[in-house]
């Protein structure tokens, strides 16, 4: 048995809008902990996500499973160019919609 577990994650780039504030925030609960501001903001909202006993119960309905993205994703570069997923209408998406 090993003496280690690796859990590998697969990290992605997004780009949001904050409110100045929040954003203010974010960055002087980083320097709080001693953090990157992008670990803060993923470590609460993993928190909040699994607190949310409403959240929890919605994720268990098949309408989570058609939830259309909105969050624009940067995906890994591709011949050197990064590929951005743009956020498609839910009634294009799985009819052959095609991404932007």
């Amino acid at each position: 048995m090993p003496l280690l577990e690796i859990v590998q994650t697969r990290h992605v780039n997004a780009t949001i809008r904050l409110d100045v504030t929040t954003a203010e925030q974010i960055d002087q609960y980083a320097a709080f902990l001693h953090a990157p501001a992008d670990e803060v903001v993923d470590k609460a909202l993993a928190y909040v996500f699994a607190k949310d006993r409403d959240f929890q119960e919605f994720l268990r309905t098949p309408e989570a499973a058609r939830v259309a993205q909105s969050l624009r994703i940067r995906r890994a570069p591709q011949n050197g160019a990064a590929v951005e997923s743009v956020p498609q209408p839910a009634n294009a998406r799985g009819r052959g919609g095609v991404s932007q």
